[in-house]
């Protein structure tokens, strides 16, 4: 037995129990994490004992590589542990620490993440990072025009005095009992830019093309002592009730999607175009922009996440690595040798 050989022995008992030391401090820390909030989780995790930890791990499994020999010649724990050597590698890589010490080596101003604002229309390059204010991007980004889209019809909310609300479906031409003295309600119309002209005693309602979007119902409201009432309900503008009033109505629609239409201008030049969502965001220039608010007021301003993706081609190799490895070894390699027996 060389020198050497007696060496990775010795090691390999300290390896493994460092090994599981490592795997039992992630478990803890994952739980902790999950319970302390995304952003809280998203600092703790980026933390310089963490990061020290993540390098820590890294280089344990490399060491693992290297003194247990069988790892190089079973090609599906091979590929496992080196799937987890790189979704490490690239993790530490892409994380707030990774990313300010490659600043600092390489004289790059990389931005980990932040936010951007962009009114329809304009263009925008700034970004408002957490830790180090305003950054700039090294191409701009305009917003050529956002949409809100909702589920149809939305919901009429009637709010009696001293007793619970009731939502119901705000479609046109439907009616419903309400209970106890309440009466009855029948929503005749809906209007999208809904405007008023008065003709005399005469009221005269209209959607109106021209005009800025102003959802409304027209309700007809039916009391148990016979009479009745028209009246109109704003999505925008709630709250047209008197004291005296023994319902109150509020009209509510609900987001189905919300739409950003981008361009990327560098140079001067459109080089790239999408239409992103949530969970639908755009690529470029190692930087991916998710959709992550709007003006929930007039629509008029889209609020992006920016996250650079430094480090994430080697997370997903090591994930690809990760699987091939646990598909061979726990599968492809038995089929393969039973097919080798038979033949």
């Amino acid at each position: 037995m060389t020198q050497e050989t007696g060496l990775k022995n010795r090691l390999r008992r300290p390896v493994l129990w460092a090994g599981l030391l490592l795997i039992l401090l992630l478990t803890v820390s994952s739980i902790y994490g999950a319970f302390i909030g995304a952003q809280a989780a998203q600092r703790f995790f980026n933390s310089i004992p963490l990061s020290v930890y993540w390098l820590a791990f890294a280089v344990l499994l490399v060491v693992g590589i290297t003194i247990f020999r069988r790892l190089l010649h079973v090609r599906g724990l091979f590929l496992i542990h080196l799937g987890c050597v790189l979704v490490l590698a690239g993790g530490i890589l892409g994380s707030q620490a990774g990313l300010t010490l490659q600043n600092a080596f390489f004289k790059t101003d990389f931005i980990h993440s932040g936010e951007m604002v962009i009114t329809e229309g304009e263009i925008e390059k700034i970004v408002q990072t957490e830790y180090y204010g305003q950054k700039e991007l090294p191409f701009e980004i305009k917003l050529v025009d956002f949409k809100i889209e909702y589920y149809p019809f939305g919901s009429l909310i009637i709010q009696p005095q001293d007793r619970p609300s009731i939502r119901i479906p705000a479609k046109p031409g439907s009616g419903y009992k309400l209970p106890d003295d309440l009466g009855s309600v029948e929503i005749v119309s809906r209007f999208e830019n809904f405007k008023m002209i008065l003709d005399g005693a005469r009221r005269i309602t209209f959607d109106d093309p021209n005009g800025k979007p102003n959802l409304a119902l027209e309700l007809q409201l039916k009391f148990p002592d016979g009479t009745e009432k028209t009246k109109y309900v704003f999505e925008r503008f709630p709250g047209h009730e008197s004291p005296d009033d023994k319902l109150q109505f509020f009209y509510r629609r609900t987001i189905r999607d919300f739409i950003s239409d981008l361009e990327v201008i560098k140079d001067g030049k459109v080089v790239a175009k999408k239409s992103i969502e949530v969970n639908k965001p755009l690529h470029f220039g190692g930087y991916l922009f998710y959709q992550q608010g709007y003006d929930n007021i007039a629509g008029r301003y889209t609020i992006l996440r920016v996250a650079g993706d430094n480090g994430l081609g080697i997370v997903y190799l090591g994930y690809i690595l990760l699987c091939a490895g646990v598909f061979w070894h726990l599968w492809l390699r038995h089929i393969l040798k039973d097919r080798i027996i038979e033949d």
